[in-house]
């Protein structure tokens, strides 16, 4: 059973997609995901909405701190900002530790159209990099990807 952690500074919209995409990818296996800030922040609710237009239903997720998890074992811990990868606490652990700075989508200014299209933009280049790390890290049958 491998355990995988999301990190993201408030646990809001970055690590939530991830965590929805990671789900996706990892279903029928034996992998557990977990999502957390270094901070909480809650949901973002344009982060759900953006979920639901691929089909994937994050509404249901919580925003969760760091410290909750501090027992578990992972075997890999991926920030997904800057701030959260500055901020990680140590853990007493020999996971393997993964960053990627996504953009924020939940700063994005403009019109609704625009942050709309931001958060899509942000979706879609999580969703690629975590199909990648799926291929590349975790003993997954393609057909599930």
């Amino acid at each position: 059973m491998k355990n995988i952690l999301i990190l993201c500074t408030g646990n809001s919209c970055r690590s939530q997609i991830a965590h929805g995409f990671l789900s996706l990818f990892t279903e029928n296996t034996k992998v557990n995901i977990y999502s957390a800030g270094v901070e909480t922040h809650g949901v973002n609710p344009k982060a759900i909405a953006t979920m639901l237009e691929v089909g994937i239903d994050i509404s249901n997720h919580t925003s969760n701190n760091i410290n909750e998890y501090l027992d578990i074992r992972f075997d890999f811990v991926i920030t997904v900002c800057d701030n959260a990868k500055e901020r990680c606490p140590y853990f007493p652990t020999n996971a393997i530790k993964l960053h990627y700075n996504f953009p924020d989508p939940a700063k994005a200014t403009g019109t609704d159209s625009e942050i709309n299209q931001k958060f899509r933009e942000v979706r879609q280049m999580i969703k690629e990099y975590f199909y990648t790390f799926v291929k590349n890290n975790l003993q997954i049958e393609e057909q599930n990807l």
